[in-house]
């Protein structure tokens, strides 16, 4: 028979993940139909990176119909091109955002007040309501650094 721990055990790894995707503000995107991202496979483009990696299951969470094509290209050191997401919005219409040098929240703020609808709009009201964030930003661990060195443990 096993022992009995100690001490409770914390949350497990699969309700932290569902507790991130279920974290406001909830990203329901009415008005589109499709996003077609093209960003490098490494070495640049951190602020779309990011955004793959952190928003974009919680957008595909909130959105299981919606078409999402993400392309990552390898990009040499000469090579000088910006990271882009095409928007396909239900009226047809396609917007372009470029993705060059905005943070993860920025672009996925951009995104919300494209297709967000009423709900990001009052979420957006509360929030500035009570004087917060609209969109929680990356804390700076080491606040007087700049850059990379300022977030990374």
């Amino acid at each position: 028979m096993p022992r009995k721990p100690k001490t409770i055990p914390g949350p497990s790894r699969l309700s932290k993940i569902l507790a991130n995707l279920k974290k406001g503000p909830h990203p329901q995107l009415s008005a589109v139909t499709g996003l077609k991202l093209t960003l490098a496979f490494r070495n640049d483009h951190f602020g779309a990176r990011h955004f793959v990696k952190e928003d974009l299951p919680r957008i595909r969470y909130a959105n299981p119909d919606l078409n999402i094509k993400v392309t990552k290209l390898r990009k040499t050191p000469e090579e000088r091109w910006d990271p882009e997401m095409q928007v396909e919005l239900r009226d047809g219409t396609i917007r372009t955002v470029n993705m060059q040098g905005k943070w993860s929240s920025a672009i996925f703020e951009e995104l919300m007040e494209m297709g967000g609808g009423d709900a990001w709009q009052k979420w957006k009201e509360d929030r500035i309501v009570a004087g917060l964030p609209i969109t929680a930003p990356t804390p700076l661990i080491h606040p007087g650094k700049t850059g990379a060195a300022a977030v990374l443990p």
